[in-house]
């Protein structure tokens, strides 16, 4: 049996006892501003478990790279509208997004484009608010929007910061972690100060760990040592799987559900689901 078969044979049985999310939309921003930390890896895979748990769920792709959009099986050359046109244009938000490979997941694609989109949003009105306002367009409709954010710190970054209300951190596990860190914590801090007062740091999620590494472990143990209960129980770990399914265009947990990459991403969403005190799936989601 395929990761095909086994997804689309096990659909109902994931969703069909889950009644839905009667909370508002929360909206979630991946973001780190150093690169290859697995954020668009964990934005594609912690919604594809979102949407397992019966979410329905909104990805947007902010990175000009459009990684998200191609992990999740777009062609970024079929995407007539994307996220920059709903930035620099005013196109609606909800008629630019598509539905991806994974039912109950819908993707709003990126583009090259959007790699003009810092200069040229420098002179526009409410140019640190063009997401927020695009997605107050519609309360309700997803209830997640994650947002996958470009490794910089720039105007793109800080409109998902703006149209936010918690940041998830995908941190490697290695030497200078910590430090890029902090930096990124202050960011976040002055956007809460002094142009979005929801914000708030949801948490950090420790990426392509591997116990075998004695450096991964002290970082793990130095990360929760500063910063406690902020880091996820749930650690990433490095899996050849993980790496393969974004050349095959599916989030890993399509590719191989049984894989060690996908369980932990199952785990990490059901911590998400656990902190803000949605309901949980009773069915076999979760089991490895």
């Amino acid at each position: 049996m395929t990761a095909d078969d086994r997804h689309a044979g096990g659909q109902d049985s994931t969703t069909a006892e889950i009644k839905p999310f009667p909370t508002p939309t929360r909206i979630l921003a991946v973001a780190n501003q150093k690169g290859g930390v697995g954020k668009t890896t964990t934005a594609i895979n912690l919604g594809t478990a979102l949407a397992a748990c019966g979410a329905r769920v909104l990805v947007i792709d902010l990175d000009p790279q459009a990684n998200a959009s191609t992990g999740l099986g777009l062609d970024r050359e079929a995407s007539r509208r994307t996220v920059y046109e709903v930035l620099l244009n005013g196109v609606d938000l909800a008629e630019a997004a598509l539905p991806s490979l994974v039912p109950n997941l819908d993707v709003l694609p990126s583009s090259v484009e959007l790699s003009g989109a810092e200069i040229e949003l420098v002179n526009e009105s409410r140019r640190e608010r063009r997401l927020r306002d695009a997605l107050a367009a519609h309360p309700g409709r997803w209830d997640y929007v994650l947002i996958d954010c470009p490794p910089a710190l720039g105007l793109l970054t800080i409109n998902a910061l703006v149209a936010a209300s918690g940041v998830i951190v995908p941190l490697q596990a290695e030497f200078y972690a910590l430090e890029g860190l902090s930096h990124l914590l202050r960011t976040i801090d002055r956007i809460r100060r002094s142009l979005n007062s929801r914000l708030e740091l949801h948490g950090i999620v420790l990426t392509m760990y591997d116990r075998r590494n004695n450096l991964c472990e002290m970082v793990a143990s130095d990360v929760r040592l500063h910063l406690g209960d902020r880091v996820y129980q749930t650690m990433i770990p490095r899996n050849v799987r993980v790496s393969e399914a974004p050349s095959h265009g599916k989030p890993v947990l399509l590719y191989d559900l049984r894989c060690t990459g996908s369980q932990a991403y199952l785990g990490l969403a059901r911590e998400v689901l656990q902190q803000e005190g949605r309901p949980l799936p009773s069915s076999a989601a979760f089991v490895s």
